[in-house]
């Protein structure tokens, strides 16, 4: 038989510029291209291939991990060409594996759109600067930017928490210090408990994962530190709920108080497949904490946030749906994927009608184009 070499696979992710490559028993290897699943023409994989395919690039460490809990995730440098996070877990008793590309090059704010704000906010000595969306909606690349716009500019101790570590950045105008969860530090809560004797001016959490760890990146945020964090929620109303609802209710109150003097801002987002040419592009919510709002959130008013969204403009403040709007008229996005990945799909929808446009329903389109 014939057998199956990761790094002609890796080499296609590459050149094809896939975000992710699936490899499971019983499926061709599979590329993810612009938001869609496109088969690799090669052989269908068994069971041995995915195993072989496995232990090619896991190291034993993660071996163990898998044997022991079902599944690992760590990332690997190809060459000098890109890294990869890599998934790998069991199913139906097989090993199936998810890889996603981490490009090398690091982008900039108007390669991925970044609201032109952002550049004011990160410049601010302290304060939490929280990014939120669902898995795989671009959350990674954004702080990717950030941080590297900060290490080209300024002259700071950047700490990152990371699991696993995604962009790698060299010290620029910046020091650069970033942990691996599992192999420099073994979690983020105990990487935060230490990060404030590091002398640290940024503080990168990759995510706020329980209790003590948003607990931590609050203090640090209070104490005087710029500190970006992720969560893997949609919304910014819905970000500050999520956040305050993790503390015990006797607490809620004096988080609230908290949140309300140390949050910078929330900015949320959703990637999207092009119309207009092949790619994907980002739309936003952007929250700006501005004294109107930090006594919503204190007052444990977070359903008005979206008003005070709406009339935050010149903040630069916006609603998802209006950027998604934006992006629909612009001919960027389709009216379907504008739906699928907006907040209020029936207001969206309707006003698709009432501008004469048509709403179809999506075509199951398995070839690619």
């Amino acid at each position: 038989m014939s057998t199956i070499q990761i790094d002609r696979l890796l080499d296609t992710v590459i050149r094809q510029g896939a975000s992710d490559l699936h490899i499971s028993v019983g499926r061709k290897p599979t590329l993810r291209l612009h938001g869609s699943l496109r088969n690799i023409d090669t052989k269908v994989l068994d069971s041995d291939d995915c195993v072989a395919l496995m232990k090619s690039i896991t190291p034993e460490r993660s071996q163990q991990e898998l044997q022991e809990e079902g599944s690992c995730d760590f990332g690997f440098a190809y060459g000098t060409e890109a890294r990869f996070r890599v998934a790998v877990f069991r199913q139906r008793g097989d090993v199936s594996i998810v890889l996603r590309l981490i490009p090398n090059k690091l982008l900039t704010f108007d390669q991925i759109g970044l609201p032109d704000i952002c550049r004011e906010l990160i410049r601010r000595p302290r304060g939490l600067f929280i990014v939120t969306g669902p898995t795989g909606s671009g959350k990674t690349t954004s702080l990717a930017t950030m941080v590297d716009y900060i290490n080209q500019g300024l002259d700071r101790h950047i700490v990152t928490v990371e699991d696993p570590i995604e962009y790698y950045h060299y010290h620029k105008k910046s020091v650069v210090n970033q942990r691996e969860v599992g192999i420099d530090v073994p979690s983020f809560s105990e990487a935060l408990r230490r990060v404030l004797r590091q002398d640290p001016d940024v503080i990168l959490v990759g995510e706020m994962r329980d209790l003590e760890t948003i607990e931590a990146a609050i203090r640090a945020a209070e104490t005087g530190h710029l500190v970006f964090a992720t969560l893997h929620t949609t919304g910014a109303a819905g970000t500050i709920s999520r956040v305050i609802d993790a503390f015990p209710v006797n607490q809620q109150a004096q988080v609230r108080v908290q949140l309300s003097v140390s949050l910078i801002c929330v900015l949320s987002q959703v990637l999207l497949a092009r119309v207009d040419r092949p790619g994907r592009v980002a739309a936003y919510e952007f929250l700006v904490v501005t004294p109107a709002i930090a006594n919503l959130i204190r007052e444990n008013k977070t359903f008005r946030i979206d008003s005070a969204i709406q009339t935050g403009r010149k903040f630069g403040m916006q609603l998802l749906d209006d950027h998604l709007w934006s992006l629909y008229s612009q001919g960027t996005i389709s009216a379907e994927e504008m739906i699928d990945k907006s907040k209020d799909p029936g207001e969206l929808t309707e006003k698709v009608h009432r501008s004469g446009g048509k709403v179809g329903r999506k075509e199951l389109d398995e070839s690619p184009e």
